[in-house]
């Protein structure tokens, strides 16, 4: 796990500088199987290098997760956005600092900025443990609403789907209330068909990717609405006092309210940060921010 500095509010404060890439990189993210309850399955995800995953962040704010899932596949984290534009880093910078005149208003935009990097990272971590799923682009915006996520998993010969995973992502320092009262009520919505139209228009460019028969498009896209093909994944950013099994099991507690389908398909994630939740991620923005000015300055 990295450790974390004090956060950095003044605009002028040093930046870090960017660590060279060793010649065999470490994992952006190091993610394993842990336990929880007999109703659900539990994955852990802490950071591999915080310098590589920053930048990973960094191309993906600049509008480039096709390109980023290919650095993620090959393992090229050397690797550089391939349209790197004045306009471009400037939406990234923009999206990843906290802007604001009063106290309140710079909090709304630290929660909205915390939540579009850790939404990121979610996708990251599915990119990482499933490279040939087709995965739902993440949000550039912070203010962006809508489907979290989502992943469609294919069979053999990339024709059928054989799960559809829809993603919840939240970071907040009560993860046990977030997953009690935002993330299962939204899930419980699309398990109940309410969001049915939602999440075809979602998986619609997904599925057309593949270059099948509007047929066969079709069949695939009826298995999404189907519970027999469906998980769920809710995903909450805790502290290093929520690393145990004991918190998993009380965080994750009611999944089984998501009743007709097998524990499997039912995902909790944890994304360990650090002691304190908050300047974990105001150092991960501000190593972020000092990678966009350095492909600025032409540095990398």
């Amino acid at each position: 796990m990295v450790e974390v500095g004090k956060r950095i509010e003044k605009q002028n404060a040093p930046r870090p500088q960017i660590t060279k890439q060793c010649s065999l990189p470490s994992p952006i993210l190091e993610i394993k199987d842990v336990d929880i309850n007999e109703h659900c399955r539990g994955t852990r995800w802490n950071v591999g290098t915080l310098d590589d995953l920053a930048q990973i962040i960094v191309i993906i704010a600049m509008g480039q997760a096709m390109h980023a899932a290919r650095i993620i596949s090959e393992l090229r984290l050397d690797a550089k956005p391939l349209i790197n534009q004045e306009f471009l880093r400037a939406d990234a910078k923009q999206a990843l600092s906290i802007k604001g005149t009063t106290e309140k208003e710079r909090k709304a935009a630290r929660y909205h900025r915390d939540g579009l990097i850790f939404e990121i990272i979610s996708w990251i971590a599915a990119k990482m443990s499933n490279k040939k799923a087709l995965l739902l682009d993440p949000h550039v915006k912070s203010t962006t609403q809508g489907l979290d996520g989502l992943m469609i998993e294919l069979d053999k010969d990339q024709t059928g789907i054989i799960r559809a995973t829809i993603f919840e992502d939240k970071c907040s320092e009560d993860p046990r209330r977030m997953f009690r009262d935002e993330i299962i009520p939204a899930f419980l919505k699309y398990h109940r068909g309410e969001r049915a139209s939602e999440l075809l228009a979602a998986a619609a460019p997904l599925l057309e990717t593949l270059n099948l028969c509007e047929e066969k498009i079709s069949d695939a896209a009826k298995r999404i609405l189907e519970k027999a093909y469906r998980a769920y994944q809710g995903c909450l950013a805790t502290t290093l006092d929520d690393d145990c099994e004991e918190r998993r099991i009380s965080i994750f507690e009611g999944f089984e309210r998501l009743d007709g389908i097998a524990a499997n398909q039912r995902i909790g994630g944890v994304f360990v940060t650090g002691d304190d939740l908050r300047v974990w991620f105001d150092e991960v923005a501000m190593r972020a921010i000092a990678y966009i000015d350095r492909l600025g300055s032409g540095e990398v």
